[in-house]
């Protein structure tokens, strides 16, 4: 089975002189669907004397058919250290007006000189 899909291609500035060169694929549509972001922030909860705040964008996925997305973010320097966040939304929550958002939720690896994790969670940004 074929799948149609376009994007660009973009030479890798972090590949080195002797070795192959690298290049990275952006992916603009899948199956003739526009592919869609969306936007995920917040503060994780409060552990160890402190909270991390994060932000990120989730990876592309079609539009037009039921889909997640997964994202991955770090969070602030806080306390001496950071935590990693990754994950998967939940089903799209359709918009009264068209578009959708998602929910999302997870806790951090675990990090820091009294090794810990906090808890994360919230609502993407409209698609964009």
């Amino acid at each position: 089975m074929e799948i149609p899909i376009t994007g660009l291609i973009v030479h890798s500035p972090d590949s080195s002189l002797d070795s192959e060169h690298s290049h990275v694929l952006y992916l603009t549509s899948w199956d003739g669907r526009p592919l869609h972001r969306h936007h995920f922030s917040g503060v994780t909860s409060f552990n160890a004397g402190h909270e991390h705040r994060y932000a990120g964008r989730t990876e592309p996925a079609p539009t037009g058919v039921p889909h997640k997305h997964e994202y991955f973010t770090v969070t602030s320097f806080n306390d001496g250290h950071k935590h990693e966040i990754r994950g998967v939304t939940g089903a799209a929550i359709p918009l009264p007006n068209g578009g959708h958002y998602y929910n999302f939720r997870g806790v951090t690896s675990v990090n820091g000189s009294h090794p810990h994790r906090h808890e994360y969670g919230g609502e993407t940004s409209p698609s964009d």
